[in-house]
């Protein structure tokens, strides 16, 4: 199908065309044209006032194949991730089996063939997320695995964490580390602090977090490998990264959308769709997010989307289980932080393909079409009739939402 963007404004830092207004005309699946006042036996799609990027791409998401697809499956998961602008997301190996072996990177990629959204599993650090021997590390990435990670399971051992980092650089291959200590976090559930105490619950301190990254940061540093953190949560996490990049190490990391927005005030009503791991964290934790995000300390910001059936969540708080639905809420919640919206595509669309080694989409002539059109001043309300994904485990079902993907547009297919 030939498609016409008509005075759509480009965002796009790798291409000629950044930051100007003009038409963009793609055929069978390539941009053959970029030009103003263009005409064309097409589809017309109005992109005035509106912005085109490349695709986003989510560093840390989760759809129910294998095991788990009463939760999320593969097409109503990527549905919904081309409802929020993805084109290409990573998949956590959180699954039932775990990716911990070729055969379900394989089975995966087999599954994702002929989609809208480029997918790339990742597999695990350890045999079946147990944290006691390496997996097969080798033979998943001569399968397709970019990376690997234990997903919302932190590696406890230091040995073992050792271990994968040095071998994970036999290959160029990049290890996640999930940071919390789970001897300091225990059987918590929220944040440690004032809320907590409200609450009378227990809670989660900073320093579970924080004990973790330097942990890990001197391992990299020993090891002279590169590591990057899943969505990291606290002010003093910000700082340690920063310094550990100040020192030249080759550390990247991430943030949850929800994660600029929420904070544990949130949770003053008992309400288990802000139930989150990492916990929602406060005010001064998210301001340094978002300062992060702002100087380079923290380079993508990721959905999370963790969908669960209705009876995991629609529980008392302590038996449900964490996370939300995020793929459709992540350029809203992202927007909300106040961060440019050039600084935005950088976080969402550029740095995670460059941190997990994957091809930058360029919006160019002669380029293959990878690229969504957004706007950040449409409002519209997330609710049954546009939700994409299976589950509905979202604080912000309902509510009024404020920046719309218009269009998802990869591999010659279009979501609108």
């Amino acid at each position: 199908m030939n498609l016409l963007i008509k005075s759509a404004t480009i965002l796009d830092p790798g291409s000629a065309f950044h930051q100007q207004v003009t038409d963009i005309l793609i055929e069978n699946g390539v941009i053959t044209r970029i030009a103003e006042d263009m005409e064309a036996d097409a589809e017309v799609v109005d992109g005035e006032g509106k912005y085109v990027s490349p695709g986003f791409f989510d560093l840390n998401c989760n759809i129910g194949e294998l095991g788990l697809e009463t939760k999320e499956d593969m097409h109503s998961g990527t549905r919904a991730a081309a409802a929020g602008g993805f084109t290409g997301i990573a998949l956590m190996p959180n699954t039932t089996p775990p990716v911990h072996s070729k055969a379900e990177i394989e089975y995966l990629l087999n599954r994702a063939k002929n989609n809208l959204v480029d997918v790339y599993p990742l597999g695990t650090i350890s045999h079946k997320r147990e944290g006691k021997d390496l997996a097969e590390l080798y033979d998943m990435y001569l399968s397709g695995a970019r990376a690997f990670t234990d997903g919302n399971r932190p590696v406890q051992d230091a040995g073992l964490m050792e271990r994968a980092l040095l071998y994970a650089q036999g290959f160029d291959a990049l290890v996640f580390s999930y940071p919390e200590d789970t001897a300091i976090a225990g059987k918590a559930k929220v944040n440690e602090g004032e809320v907590s105490t409200l609450l009378g619950m227990k809670g989660i301190p900073s320093l579970a977090e924080e004990l973790m990254i330097a942990r890990d940061l001197y391992l990299a540093e020993y090891t002279v490998s590169k590591i990057h953190f899943s969505t990291i949560s606290t002010a003093r996490s910000v700082e340690l990264i920063r310094e550990a990049k100040r020192k030249g190490l080759e550390v990247t990391c991430d943030v949850a959308a929800h994660h600029l927005v929420l904070t544990d005030e949130a949770l003053m009503g008992f309400d288990s769709m802000y139930k989150v791991k990492p916990p929602l964290r406060t005010k001064d934790d998210v301001l340094a997010l978002i300062k992060g995000l702002k100087d380079g300390t923290i380079d993508a910001i990721v959905s999370q989307h963790t969908p669960h059936e209705v009876e995991f969540k629609d529980v008392e708080f302590e038996v449900a289980e964490y996370g939300i639905t995020g793929f459709q809420t992540a350029l809203p919640l992202a927007l909300l932080s106040g961060l440019p919206v050039e600084l935005l595509v950088e976080k969402l669309a550029i740095n995670p393909r460059e941190i997990l080694g994957v091809t930058i989409p360029v919006i160019a002539e002669g380029e293959r079409a990878n690229l969504v059109l957004f706007d950040t001043e449409t409002e519209w309300e997330y609710g049954n009739k546009n939700n994409r994904s299976k589950s509905v485990n979202s604080p912000f079902f309902g509510q009024q939402l404020k920046g719309k993907v218009q269009l998802t547009y990869n591999n010659k297919q279009i979501f609108k």
